[in-house]
C-alpha cells in the first residue's frame, strides 16, 4: 500500500502554526490518507477536530474520499466520535482496529458504504511504529487461523472490500502474516498541553496510546502533524520528561480549551496517575449473573500473575478482587498501555484508577505477542462446539476485534466470560444456588461462528489453556472441542445445559459443582481464595 516514489512533504519548515480547527482541518485535501489517535470513551480523542471535519464535510462536501486510519474504538456510542465522520461519500475506504465505539460507522459498513477493513489493534499500534522507520509493513504471528488470515477473510468487512491487504509470508520456516505500511497524509492526535514550539505533554490523559508513532509516521511519510491540546505554555517550559511527542513532528496545534478527559469526566486526576484514589470509594459490584462470572473468573488467577482484562463482562474480574481486597496479589493490564490500577467499566474502558505505569501503546502489545501474559480474561459474542470464538462480527453487527486477537493468541490460559444467552436472560443467584428465571434470546453458543476471532485448533497448536465462564457452566477447550466441567448449584444439567448446547459435547468424568460461595451475596474471604488458588494450580 505504500508508494515507493517518494512524495513531496506537506510540512511547513518554520514551526507548528496555531490555527482554530476550522483553518486546521481546511489543510486535509480530498482523498487524503487521515490517521487518527484516540480511544473509547473520548480517552485521548481529538473530538474537537473530528466533530470540525464531519461539520466541514456536511456543510461544503469536502473532503470527500478520505482513508481513514485508526487503531481502537474511537467514540462513545451515542453520535461521538468516528460517527461525527459516518457520512455517505466522506470516507472510501476505513482500516480500524475496532468500530463498536462508532455504531452508524458500523452501519455504514454493513451496507457497502465504504470499503472496511478490521486489523487486530496491537497490529494497527505496531503498524505506525514500522511506518515510522521508513520498513515495508508489520511481520507478525498475530491473526494467523483468524478471520485476518487471507485466506480466510483477510480482514475484509464487507462486499465492496475487495482488495488484499495482508499476506502470508515464510520466514525462517514457519508462517508469518505481513501487513504492509500505509502512506499517511495528514493525522490527528491530541495531548494535554503545547508549548510554543509544539512539544506536546499528556499530563491529564488516562493513556498515551501511540500518539508518539503516528506523529512520527506521518511526518516521515512528509504528512501533516495536526495536534488538539487543552492548553498553552511558554517554549521550553515544559519538563522534558513529560514531553511525550516532541515539537519537530508537530504542524499545527489546536487549542480546546472545553477539551475533557473523557466523556464521563472533566479531569479524575487518578485516571491520570496525579493522586491515588481510596478503593474503598469505588463503585460496588451489586450480585448478579455478570458478578457470578466475574467471581469464578477470578479464581483462576493466581498469586504474581500478569494479567489482561477485555471490555465487556470481564471487566468485572476487577471489580469484584477490588471488594476483595485481592488486587495487590496480581498485576492487571489493559491493552491501552496501562499497568497495574483497576480498570474502568463501560464506555471508559481503557482507562484505570491508580495504575503505576502507562506505556505507549505499541509497547504493551510488543508484551503481549511476546507470551507475557500469564491469563486473560475476555469476552465473547459467539461460541461454536469446537470451542472458536467471535465477538467481531456477528447478528448483522461489526464491532471489530480490537485488541482480542492479540491476547488470545499469545497468554498463557485464556478465559473467556460471558452469560450463556443474551436479550432477557435472568438467572437470579442467591442462597448459594442459581435459579434460571427466564432464557435469553440469543443464542450465544452456536454450530459455527460467523467470524472466527479465536482459532481452537490454533490454540491447541500453541498448547494454551483455555475456558468458557458463564453464570451456570463452566467449560474447557479439549481435544476435538468444548468439554463441560462445572455447573452451577440448582442448574439441571440436560434441560439448562446440554439440550441449550447447537449440538452434543463431551462431559467431563468428574463433572464438578461450581463453588456456591459464588451465589451469596457476601464476601468471599481470604479462605476461598486459598482454596480457589489451589485449584487453578492443580488445573495448571
Amino acid at each position: 500500500m505504500t508508494d515507493p516514489t517518494p512524495r513531496p512533504s506537506r510540512r511547513v519548515r518554520s514551526g507548528p502554526r496555531f490555527l482554530d480547527a476550522a483553518d486546521a482541518i481546511a489543510l486535509v485535501r480530498p482523498g487524503d490518507t487521515v490517521a487518527i489517535g484516540g480511544s473509547g470513551g473520548g480517552l485521548v480523542e481529538p473530538d474537537l477536530l473530528l466533530r470540525t471535519l464531519g461539520d466541514a464535510y456536511r456543510e461544503n462536501g469536502a473532503p470527500a474520499g478520505l482513508t481513514l486510519v485508526h487503531t481502537t474504538g474511537i467514540g462513545d456510542r451515542e453520535g461521538g466520535g468516528m460517527d461525527h465522520l459516518a457520512q455517505p461519500g466522506l470516507a472510501k475506504r476505513i482500516i480500524a482496529g475496532n468500530w463498536g465505539m462508532a455504531p452508524r460507522m458500523s452501519e455504514m459498513v454493513i451496507e457497502n458504504q465504504f470499503e472496511a477493513y478490521n486489523f487486530p489493534q496491537g497490529v494497527m499500534a505496531q503498524l505506525f511504529r514500522e511506518i515510522a522507520g521508513g520498513r515495508p509493513g508489520l511481520v507478525t504471528h498475530v491473526g494467523l487461523g483468524t478471520f485476518c488470515d487471507p485466506r480466510l477473510e483477510g480482514g475484509r468487512l464487507n462486499d465492496v472490500t475487495t482488495e488484499e491487504l495482508v499476506e502470508v509470508v515464510e520466514l525462517g520456516g514457519k508462517e508469518w502474516l505481513f501487513y504492509p505500511a500505509i502512506d499517511i497524509d495528514v493525522c490527528l492526535i491530541r495531548g494535554t498541553t503545547a508549548d510554543e514550539r509544539g512539544n506536546i505533554s499528556l499530563e491529564q490523559e488516562g493513556a498515551r496510546l501511540e500518539m508518539l508513532s503516528i506523529a512520527q509516521a506521518t511526518r516521515n511519510s512528509g504528512g501533516l502533524v495536526i495536534a488538539q491540546v487543552k492548553q498553552v505554555a511558554e517554549g521550553g517550559s515544559l519538563d522534558p520528561r513529560s514531553v511525550v511527542v516532541p515539537g519537530i513532528c508537530v504542524d499545527v496545534v489546536v487549542v480546546h480549551k472545553d477539551q475533557r478527559q473523557l466523556v464521563t469526566h472533566d479531569f479524575n486526576p487518578a485516571f491520570s496517575g496525579a493522586v491515588k484514589a481510596a478503593l474503598s470509594h469505588l463503585e460496588p459490584f451489586p450480585l448478579d449473573q455478570r458478578k457470578v462470572v466475574a467471581r469464578r473468573a477470578l479464581a483462576e488467577i493466581r498469586d504474581g500473575d500478569v494479567v489482561n482484562l477485555g471490555v465487556g463482562i470481564a471487566d468485572g474480574v476487577a471489580a469484584v478482587a477490588a471488594e476483595e481486597g485481592w488486587s495487590d496479589h496480581f498485576t492487571l493490564t489493559i491493552e491501552q498501555g496501562l499497568v497495574g490500577g483497576v480498570p474502568a467499566r463501560g464506555v471508559i474502558f481503557g482507562v484505570a484508577t491508580n495504575p503505576v505505569a502507562v506505556l505507549d501503546q505499541p509497547y504493551q502489545f510488543d508484551f503481549y505477542d511476546g507470551g507475557g501474559l500469564d491469563i486473560t480474561f475476555l469476552g465473547f459474542a459467539q461460541i461454536d462446539t469446537a470451542g472458536n470464538v467471535n465477538v467481531s462480527k456477528f447478528n448483522k453487527r461489526v464491532v471489530g476485534t480490537g485488541g482480542f486477537v492479540n491476547i488470545s493468541q499469545n497468554a498463557s490460559t485464556v478465559v473467556f466470560c460471558g452469560t450463556f444467552n443474551a436479550g432477557g436472560l435472568r438467572a437470579v443467584p442467591g442462597a448459594g444456588t442459581l435459579a434460571i428465571e427466564s432464557e435469553g434470546r440469543h443464542r450465544k453458543f452456536v454450530d459455527q461462528v460467523e467470524q472466527v476471532t479465536f482459532s481452537a485448533e490454533q490454540a491447541r497448536l500453541r498448547g494454551q489453556r483455555v475456558l468458557y465462564v458463564t453464570e451456570r457452566a463452566v467449560f474447557e477447550l479439549g481435544a476435538a472441542g468444548l468439554v463441560l466441567v462445572e455447573t452451577a448449584p440448582g442448574v439441571d444439567v440436560d434441560r439448562d445445559v446440554l439440550e441449550q448446547l447447537p449440538g452434543p459435547i463431551e462431559v467431563a468424568a468428574d463433572l464438578r459443582e461450581m463453588d456456591a460461595a459464588l451465589f451469596t451475596d457476601v464476601a468471599l474471604g481470604a479462605a476461598w481464595r486459598d482454596r480457589m488458588i489451589a485449584g487453578s494450580e492443580a488445573a495448571r
